[in-house]
């Protein structure tokens, strides 16, 4: 019996574009994925915030999708770097096929270490000018 053949570069796109939201869990793992439905709660736990403590910065009261954020582009850096053989034997066991990677995964990890770079940054920076500004720069 064959099963569907999971896409190491799809995952890692997906992983990279919605890995807040947990969609690469959802691709790898279907509807049952703990870790998945956590990514996918960030969303609303953040929404809740926002509206609980609308005054306070955007950056405190959505810190669960950024913290969501952060760790989907470091599970696409995880996804993406893992050997072709050893993802087949975790993800494909039985789909018949095997996984070549290419240069598009080659683009998407560079894409994706230039966002996960600025966007820590960002966070880092916007954390401690609230910290220790109050705010003053933005």
């Amino acid at each position: 019996m064959t099963t569907r053949h999971k896409n190491k570069t799809f995952t890692t796109f997906l992983a990279m574009l919605f890995g807040g939201i947990g969609l690469h869990r959802f691709y790898l793992c279907g509807q049952g994925d703990r870790w998945g439905w956590l990514h996918l709660s960030s969303l609303a736990l953040s929404g809740i915030l926002i509206g609980i403590w609308f005054d306070q910065p955007l950056l405190f009261t959505a810190f669960p999708l950024v913290v969501s954020v952060l760790a989907g582009l470091i599970e696409a850096l995880v996804l993406g770097l893992t050997p072709d053989e050893k993802w087949d034997q975790l993800h494909n066991p039985q789909s018949g096929k095997q996984s070549r990677s290419g240069g598009v995964l080659a683009l998407l990890l560079v894409l994706t270490t230039g966002m996960g770079a600025v966007a820590l940054i960002a966070v880092i920076a916007r954390t401690l000018d609230l910290l220790f500004t109050g705010g003053a720069y933005g």
